[in-house]
């Protein structure tokens, strides 16, 4: 896991606690991971065989000559967004706060939002994934998710809105599965194995019983409690995270060209990859639609 252990990657514990790996032929471990994991250069590596990943990191990876490969989508959108005090409206409130970024971000959204809604340099400051200075002032706005950090800050009573960069036109898909070409080719029944088998987490966890995936979560990471987890995943129900609200989504984990051609023009439109990279090289839809996960 590109992140630890919580609700937004729910639908690997569960297939794992429900026996869906070991069905499809797989013994698989799931590490955690943390803002101090490069999971690619674990990948690179040999340390790991598939991480969750996000699509500007594969392409930029791509772009680096890397032998990067998608070979599925959690999510039909990314779940990342601004967390702004109430009384804001939309993303153009962020005129006049200070916004706190992870250094990661300045590579992903932050140019396109700074563009976008005409923010400065000088507004950005740095997110240590510690929402105290949030919860302190008013004034400040901060990158998150919907499913975790607005849990913390309803917790702590403080009045706020999300805003999902994907309402606004951003393009990525939401906590890939990657691998290396040479798994990908060298043993393309055991990649399908392992799409197929997440989806059936995902839609079991998502869609029916999560208590499995969520003992499993508990061991991995002490800071999630019940609490917690079932506000992720109501917060996940709620978006249509797996279809993305599309009616015909022919199977889940399923990717498109177009989009991948989007999310690679976004990038070059945003200053943030050089024209030219071979960005069809960074994903294969071939897995998950061989997979066929159908949605709920």
């Amino acid at each position: 896991m590109a992140w630890y252990a919580q609700a937004p990657v729910g639908g690997f514990f569960q297939a794992l606690a429900r026996g869906f790996y070991r069905d499809a032929g797989l013994d698989v471990t799931i590490s955690n991971g943390g803002p101090q994991v490069n999971a690619v250069q674990l990948l690179l590596a040999g340390q790991c065989d598939l991480i969750t990943g996000y699509d500007f990191q594969t392409l930029h990876g791509v772009a680096a000559g890397m032998p990067l490969v998608t070979v599925g989508a959690s999510f039909q959108h990314d779940l990342q967004g601004m967390i702004l005090h109430e009384p804001a409206r939309s993303l153009a409130d962020l005129k006049g706060r200070r916004v706190l970024i992870a250094s990661s971000s300045r590579q992903t959204f932050w140019p396109w939002l700074s563009r976008r809604y005409g923010l400065s340099a000088a507004q950005a400051a740095p997110y240590t994934f510690n929402l105290q200075p949030f919860l302190v002032s008013p004034d400040v706005a901060v990158q998150g998710y919907a499913s975790s950090e607005m849990f913390d800050i309803r917790q702590a009573g403080v009045a706020a809105r999300f805003f999902a960069f994907s309402d606004e036109g951003y393009p990525p898909y939401g906590t890939t599965i990657v691998t290396t070409r040479a798994l990908a080719g060298g043993d393309p029944a055991s990649v399908t194995g392992f799409v197929r088998a997440s989806m059936m987490g995902w839609r079991d966890y998502l869609h029916g019983d999560p208590a499995p995936g969520n003992a499993l979560i508990r061991q991995a990471s002490a800071r999630e409690d019940e609490a917690r987890l079932a506000y992720g995943i109501a917060t996940m129900r709620a978006a249509s995270v797996l279809t993305g609200g599309q009616a015909g989504l022919r199977a889940l984990g399923s990717m498109t060209e177009a989009r991948w051609r989007a999310t690679y023009e976004f990038m070059v439109g945003n200053g943030l990859i050089a024209p030219g990279v071979d960005w069809r090289a960074a994903f294969d839809t071939r897995f998950a639609d061989a997979a066929q996960v159908v949605p709920a």
